[in-house]
């Protein structure tokens, strides 16, 4: 649903937060009311005693106890003004959190014309769109695993139907091929494992100071060999050999094989990736290029989720579609942040950024 298109509260019409925003402040009206009626009241009685009384003249209490009336038109301005700056945003903010309470996250506050309310309606619709998001890739979840599930199981099931039916033989091919969508449903299962905990802060590290010149030696003998074969320069460049960091070896390792992974699937013969590292106030980045296929502009926010994928028609199968998402998740465990910047047909960027002292 586009933004233009959502509801706005309040909305048109009398509804049941309506209802209930009427009621929280009907108490409020009653009292209101009740101490004008005294006010008035009391404060001509007490003026025409007094005027009568001391001073004789009784035809001028008509005038001094308009004084009441002044004053109370005086004050309901005054309430009618605090009213439209500062009460109707909120009772307008209270309808949306019931609504948001009941499980409506399509419901959206109109940014009031008071500027104190403006930025606060501002912020709570933005938290508000970020809720639904969130409420959407939680909805989402179930679906994809179900799909990423179903296909493994249906091949595992034909082949071993097939076996004991008699149409296949129990040649190796076939159980090879069994076995190998076996390790891709395991693969899958501790992906999301991985992810689970990484997301719920429960991932345990295990944080060594290492040089980060040996990780890139170990990426360069890792993937070298398969670059190679296809055609492709891998380059590595550290601005300082001896530089040095604490975090999980292993974690730091997964995430930057899984981007140089994506770099060589999606980098066309002839092509370049380069891995670089530069340290600055405390902290490292680490930035991994290629002049590859590249991301569609409009794809770049959503590469981090789980299960996306940049081209929904491919059939290649052998990735879960869950290594960048578990690569934000565990730069993110270690104090670091992530970010990708790309243009299509011409490449992509992948730039982590994590502190040198992390324990």
């Amino acid at each position: 649903m586009s933004e233009d298109h959502r509801p706005h509260w309040p909305p048109h019409g009398v509804s049941p937060e309506r209802l209930r925003s009427a009621r929280r402040f009907f108490p409020f009206a009653i009292f209101f009311f009740i101490s004008m009626i005294l006010f008035i009241g009391g404060t001509t009685a007490i003026l025409y005693l007094l005027f009568s009384k001391y001073t004789g003249v009784k035809n001028l209490w008509v005038l001094l106890c308009g004084i009441p009336f002044a004053l109370v038109l005086l004050s309901f301005g005054m309430v009618r003004s605090t009213f439209r700056r500062y009460l109707r945003p909120m009772q307008q903010i209270f309808g949306a959190i019931d609504s948001i309470a009941e499980g409506n996250l399509s419901v959206r506050v109109q940014e009031s014309s008071s500027p104190q309310f403006r930025e606060l309606t501002r912020r709570f619709n933005r938290m508000v769109s970020e809720l639904e998001r969130s409420d959407q890739q939680r909805r989402n979840l179930t679906a994809d695993v179900a799909h990423e599930l179903r296909t493994p199981l249906h091949i595992i099931q034909g082949n071993l139907e097939g076996i004991i039916d008699g149409v296949y033989q129990p040649t190796p091919e076939h159980i090879n091929n069994t076995i190998d969508e076996t390790k891709l449903l395991a693969r899958l299962v501790d992906d999301l494992q991985t992810l689970s905990l990484a997301e719920a802060g429960q991932l345990p590290l295990h944080p060594t100071r290492f040089r980060l010149a040996d990780l890139m030696d170990d990426l360069t003998s890792s993937f070298s060999s398969e670059a190679a074969s296809l055609g492709i320069d891998l380059k590595t460049r550290t601005s300082d050999p001896s530089q040095e960091i604490t975090a999980d070896y292993d974690r730091l390792n997964q995430v930057l094989s899984n981007l140089i992974s994506n770099a060589i699937r999606h980098t066309t013969e002839r092509g370049t990736i380069s891995i670089e590292t530069e340290a600055a106030a405390g902290r490292v980045r680490i930035v991994v290029r290629d002049n590859g296929q590249g991301i569609r502009e409009e794809d770049i926010p959503f590469i981090f989720d789980r299960f996306w994928r940049g081209d929904v028609s491919r059939t290649e199968r052998t990735h879960s579609g869950l290594g960048l998402a578990i690569a934000k998740q565990l730069i993110h465990a270690h104090s670091g942040t992530i970010s990708a910047e790309s243009q299509l047909g011409k490449g992509t960027t992948f730039t982590l950024d994590l502190p040198v002292g992390h324990a």
